[in-house]
């Protein structure tokens, strides 16, 4: 039961709870619900009336190369841009009429890398977590543990400027996490990694799903999607074009890999669009 005396957070759990409970079908259990979903940057359709459901805890693929809706979606679903028209829920809760709810249950680690380079990554991380309200001693316990488990803790020490791409991609992704936030939005976030750190950050966020958490990643690297994705969504021009997990994609097309299906449906590579 919710009360005026709860914290804002503890009443937005309440009433999530309180929500599914009510509801009392399966439907509920999916986090996020998007409906004929658009977003028009003058007459060009970035995003085409996109439905789509995504399950608690699952590991969510948007593939697709780039310019094709992957990222504006995102932006959509964050609260970064607005919609054109449609609607969608996460966890319950409208992304254009409660927003602030919203943002209290996601972590966002954007295409383009947001961290201050006069500040050490260290720095960065503690930064963005003071502006989520965190508590000193959690927050610093949650930003070691983040570095420790990344191997990023000489990296930490040094002002992020002279950091490679890699390692910016790294610390933009820790940014992400240091909230423990419930639901994910990991936008490109290996592009600019060598092979070594992308198969690390691949068995992090594999891990993230064993932690309950819903993540949507957005990718045109087809080993990513196959590897990390319970379902994937191909998205060409703004419309979601096929979906479902990577072995049903393969044999619904008779394809040896997601590349291979995507070519089979659209007529082009997915590298095409890069």
């Amino acid at each position: 039961m919710i009360t005026k005396e709860m914290p804002v957070e503890k009443q937005t759990k309440e009433r999530r709870t309180e929500t599914i409970m009510q509801a009392g079908t399966p439907e509920r259990q999916n986090e996020i619900v998007i409906t004929e979903l658009v977003k028009k940057f003058g007459d060009i359709s970035a995003v085409d009336g996109l439905n789509l459901e995504i399950r608690r805890g699952e590991m969510f693929g948007f593939l697709g190369p780039n310019g094709a809706g992957k990222t504006t979606t995102i932006s959509m679903l964050s609260g970064l841009l607005a919609l054109t028209s449609g609607s969608a829920q996460i966890g319950g809760f409208d992304i254009s009429t409660e927003s602030h709810k919203v943002k209290e249950l996601i972590g966002v680690c954007p295409q383009e890398v947001a961290v201050y380079k006069f500040l050490t990554g260290m720095e960065n991380i503690i930064l963005f977590g003071k502006l989520h309200g965190m508590e000193k001693q959690q927050l610093k316990e949650r930003a070691q543990a983040l570095v420790s488990q990344a191997d990023f803790s000489d990296a930490a020490k040094r002002r992020s400027k002279g950091y490679s791409g890699g390692m910016m991609r790294q610390l933009n992704l820790m940014i992400a996490l240091i909230s423990d936030p419930e639901i994910l939005f990991l936008d490109e976030p290996t592009v600019g990694m060598d092979a070594r750190a992308r198969r690390k950050t691949w068995e992090y966020i594999g891990s993230l799903k064993d932690q309950g958490k819903t993540v949507i990643l957005t990718t045109h690297y087809i080993e990513e999607a196959q590897a990390l994705s319970d379902r994937v969504g191909i998205i060409d021009y703004g419309e979601l074009v096929d979906l479902g997990t990577p072995q049903e994609l393969m044999v619904k097309h008779d394809a040896e890999d997601l590349e291979r299906v995507f070519l089979k449906i659209t007529g082009r590579r997915i590298t095409e669009g890069l």
